[in-house]
């Protein structure tokens, strides 16, 4: 899995790309958007409430109100120890103004927590999104799910073990569909057994040392018939541990019968791969708007 070898600078990598596009993004036209920011889905006075990590933001088209629009909960990557959705705005904006409501969420991170947490984290997010996205316009029961990289793992996480949201009292799974974007950790049972690369012990910190988690963590081994129809997205120059596993992913998802479409993007790496969601004709989203039942605006 070379590209986690990669990630070690990942933070700086991604920063500066991100922040460029953040800051144009503000004087563009995808300005046609209304941001609710810093929402809370997690209550203070919850003995593990963090108020920085905690938090969402919301984002609803500007135009004539419509009620029961689709919505994406976009879930960040970072290799599962930085990251933050204000670096993520321009996702936001571009699902909006193309009819979506977007939440772009934050969760905790390694190594306060390990990935079982976060996923907990990503899962309370998006029960909020259930309880409260009618407030926004947003139909709770059209609610997908997105990430890139780690958040892409973590999506599909979601969208298969329905567990997530049994112990926070729900009584179905309310993800409808994922959305992969070079996701990572699909088969993190596999990686961790082989430890293939000299620096592979840090990943250790957030996935622990119990293979059995690893396990339990790794979507591939949750996925049925019971599992919502998703849309796969790989970079042709991507790292190659993501290519063999989400295409292992995807052969998972074809032996039960569930529906999913599986696209390689020519000549993208793996940074590019979420980097390319600025400009809003970006096949991915063309392909989003079609897969969630969003009108083009």
């Amino acid at each position: 899995m070379t590209f986690f070898r990669f990630f070690a600078l990942a933070p700086v990598t991604l920063f500066v790309p991100l922040t460029v596009l953040i800051l144009a993004n503000e004087y563009t036209f995808a300005r046609a958007s209304r941001r609710t920011k810093d929402i809370a889905y997690v209550n203070a006075d919850y003995p593990d409430y963090d108020a920085e990590r905690h938090r969402l933001d919301v984002y609803a088209p500007t135009d004539k109100v419509v009620l029961g629009r689709p919505v994406v909960v976009f879930i960040h990557g970072g290799n599962w120890n930085s990251g933050r959705k204000s670096l993520y705005a321009f996702i936001g904006r571009r699902l909006a103004k193309q009819g979506v409501v977007a939440v772009v969420i934050n969760y905790r991170l390694s190594p306060d927590v390990e990935v079982p947490e976060q996923a907990d984290d990503c899962a309370r997010a998006v029960r909020w999104a259930a309880q409260h996205i009618s407030e926004y316009g947003g139909d709770p029961g059209r609610i997908f799910v997105m990430g890139h990289s780690a958040g892409g793992g973590l999506a599909a996480l979601l969208a298969t073990d329905d567990a997530y949201f049994t112990k926070l009292g729900l009584d179905r799974n309310p993800i409808k569909g994922a959305i992969l974007d070079d996701p990572a950790g699909l088969d993190m049972y596999d990686y961790l057994q082989k430890m293939e690369y000299p620096d592979d012990e840090k990943y250790l910190i957030p996935f622990g040392k119990d293979p059995v988690v690893w396990r339990a963590v790794s979507a591939l081994y949750h996925v049925d018939a019971r599992t919502p129809p998703m849309l796969l997205f790989v970079g042709e120059r991507t790292y190659p541990s993501i290519a063999r596993s989400t295409r292992k992913f995807s052969q998972r998802l074809k032996e039960v019968g569930v529906k999913y479409e599986f696209t390689e993007l020519p000549r993208k790496k793996h940074i590019a791969m979420v980097t390319q969601l600025f400009w809003k004709k970006n096949i991915i989203y063309q392909d989003l708007l079609r897969f969630v039942a969003a009108t083009q605006r």
